[in-house]
């Protein structure tokens, strides 16, 4: 199987929906689904995210499955560090998450890292974690003990459009990275493509690959911007 994770387009966050730019990025990656042969399409329940995924549906001629649990993480991931005024922890400079032996934390010391230590994270990764593993089961994926038993060789490709914090949360649990530092190295931009291996190995067990991160080709090929998150040209 492969998974397919895409993050909704230039939002207008006011109004949970989308910019004019985002609607031609969301045709943009309407097309890069339909070239992908995508078989199924599950979205959040946001609007920004339903917006972004009319188009791949409406090509691939396919409804998509609403998915409550990959809603966006909101108040969970506000923090009053450094300065005391509360914030997301994307907008803490990423040095904190490294710096006086952050980045020395292991994956199950993670919440102990500066700034994410003040905010509810850790409820909001466990919430997913705990429904992410329902969804891969019932793809046909079952979580044992850090691999994934194979209940059926699911040969679908699947795409999921959410959102930026929800999908590193996600990614962060997937591919066993620890928060701090997916949130100080890693971050997808609108429409950005990440896609999952789950492969069917004989031996009855797999577990997630990732074959790319917030991948922007479907605008390339569109002759769109490549304004990363509105703020630098890539």
């Amino acid at each position: 199987m492969l998974l397919y994770i895409v993050r909704h387009g230039d939002p207008v966050y006011e109004t949970d929906s989308l910019t004019d730019r985002g609607k031609l990025q969301a045709e943009a990656v309407g097309k890069r689904m339909f070239d992908a042969k995508i078989d199924r399409i599950f979205s959040s329940p946001m609007g920004r995210a339903q917006e972004t995924a009319e188009p791949a549906c409406r090509l691939l001629g396919l409804e998509k499955t609403i998915e409550d649990w990959t809603h966006e993480i909101e108040d969970e991931r506000l923090t009053p560090f450094p300065d005391g005024k509360m914030k997301s922890i994307t907008f803490v400079q990423n040095t904190y998450y490294r710096e006086n032996g952050n980045i020395e934390l292991p994956y199950e010391r993670t919440y102990e890292c500066s700034g994410i230590n003040q905010s509810n994270m850790k409820s909001a990764v466990e919430y997913i974690e705990e429904n992410g593993k329902e969804f891969l089961e019932r793809l046909g994926y079952r979580e044992e003990n850090g691999v994934y038993r194979i209940l059926r060789k699911n040969e679908e490709r699947v795409a999921l459009f959410c959102h930026t914090a929800f999908s590193k949360a996600w990614l962060s649990s997937l591919l066993h990275i620890p928060l701090h530092i997916m949130w100080a190295g890693f971050h997808n931009t609108h429409t950005s493509v990440t896609v999952l291996e789950f492969e069917n190995n004989e031996n009855g067990f797999t577990a997630p690959k990732c074959l790319c991160f917030s991948d922007v080709s479907h605008l390339y090929a569109q002759g769109l911007d490549l304004i990363h998150d509105n703020r630098v040209e890539i």
